[in-house]
């Protein structure tokens, strides 16, 4: 048995394997680490011994001693030398050779003794950092906690803020709308109709509000306080056409909302045909006066008064024409008088604005008549620049004498200034005859 033994170490021995093999063989990698681990440590050494040594003379590169007054000198005016003059006192020149960062590169102890150095990303320096701190949890817990409906309506009646955006089913959300409603709080019933409003088409909404009073009588008045009548437009037109039934109007909100309604599809119709004949070219009075905005969504005397002021000559059939829409909407007659004088005045169409006063009696007599006082007439027609002789023709339908006069006197109208003198005149001389006879 020892005779084999022996013969199986000579093999070994023999192998033509310069290195033998061995069950404790140490990975390579381990081995370079301590011989790395060795290589600092006498590096560091040399350096203990270096910085012990006091005995030894510094001298700077011109070869002067470090710490003598020509040294101070010259280190004093290298510093006082600008930034961007890179030549220093004492110092050889060196090539300007391109040199690694070293902030960018990153060495390993086995790459370094190795010869080969491992560098990272030129573009993108390593840096770390610290991880950020999280809030504490009684800070955000109201955002991410699982509230049910009940609950959601509670934190909020509490004054805290809470998130709607995890309510996500309709069920969950006219859920929460029930609740809502139950809690009696209006504020909270407007902020859970806001953000349904926000998550929810129109007609999905306005079906869920049908057989919820309360939450639509909230939605309506918000939707009147904010100034949506496009969207009270169309919950209308959703009830006229059979979509929505039982809408909680008053009979009063009803006709306001019909009314509306009406008058946005007759802007929609002027605002079409407008646009092309803008476009053409075939009416003198849109080159004249272009057009500076779009009539949709413009309220009742503003589309009056950009009917009379662009389509006042058209025939009462036409959805343009402002008798038409007079009639429709049952206007009153000083607001349609006050609206036209206003719109023909600033056109300087001054026969329209006489023919708006000519009223003609049973007997075929014509009169010139007012709904409202000539003088706020004479006020408007001297805003928009009327000429005197215009003015004149309105001043002397004045009755009272002192008000024509002064009313003659503000607008330089002399010529009816001379004629009432002259009557008057006239008048007194008339009577001192009458009294001269009689005496």
């Amino acid at each position: 048995m020892s005779r084999a033994k022996a013969d199986e170490d000579d093999y070994w021995n023999s192998s033509k394997f310069t290195l033998a093999f061995t069950f404790d063989e140490e990975d390579d990698d381990y081995t370079r680490l301590k011989e790395s681990k060795k290589a600092v440590n006498s590096i560091s050494a040399l350096a203990d011994e270096d910085d012990d040594d006091d005995d030894v003379e510094k001298v700077s590169w011109s070869g002067e001693p470090v710490g003598s007054i020509s040294w101070s000198v010259k280190e004093t005016a290298s510093k006082l030398r600008p930034a961007g003059d890179s030549r220093e006192l004492g110092f050889p020149k060196i090539s300007a050779s391109p040199s690694l960062p070293k902030n960018n590169s990153v060495y390993s102890l086995s790459s370094l003794f190795k010869g080969t150095a491992q560098y990272s990303t030129l573009d993108t320096p390593a840096r770390h950092y610290a991880p950020e701190l999280r809030k504490p949890k009684c800070e955000y817990k109201d955002y991410i906690s699982n509230w049910s409906p009940q609950e959601t309506i509670l934190k909020m009646q509490q004054g805290k803020v809470v998130s709607l955006e995890r309510f996500q089913s309709l069920q969950d959300k006219m859920l929460l709308l029930d609740k809502a409603v139950d809690g009696h709080d209006g504020n909270i019933i407007t902020a859970i109709l806001i953000y349904l409003k926000r998550s929810l088409c129109k007609e999905v909404l306005f079906r869920e509000l049908v057989g919820r009073e309360t939450a639509l009588r909230h939605y309506i008045h918000y939707l009147k306080e904010s100034g949506e009548q496009k969207v009270l437009l169309d919950l209308f037109s959703l009830s006229l056409s059979g979509s929505v039934h039982s809408l909680p109007f008053s009979p009063e909100d009803s006709l306001h909302v019909q009314d509306h309604y009406t008058l946005l599809e007759r802007q929609i119709i002027i605002e079409e045909n407008d646009k092309q004949v803008e476009r053409t070219g075939q009416s003198d009075v849109f080159k004249r006066f272009p057009r500076k905005a779009s009539i949709l969504n413009m309220p009742l005397i503003t589309t009056l008064y950009y009917s009379c002021f662009y389509h006042y000559s058209e025939p009462e059939g036409t959805y343009s024409s402002p008798a038409n829409i007079r009639r429709t909407f049952k206007l009153a007659e000083k607001q349609y008088f006050l609206t036209a004088l206003a719109a023909r005045a600033k056109l300087k169409a001054w026969t329209d604005v006489d023919s708006l006063f000519t009223t003609r009696n049973w007997l075929g007599f014509t009169k010139k008549k007012s709904p409202v006082a000539f003088q706020r007439v004479l006020d408007i027609l001297h805003k928009n620049n009327a000429p005197v002789q215009v003015l004149e023709v309105y001043v002397n339908l004045l009755e009272d004498l002192e008000l024509k006069i002064n009313m003659a006197h503000k607008f330089k109208c002399h010529d009816v200034i001379i004629n009432v003198r002259r009557a008057s005149y006239t008048l007194c001389s008339i009577i001192l005859n009458s009294a001269s006879v009689w005496l």
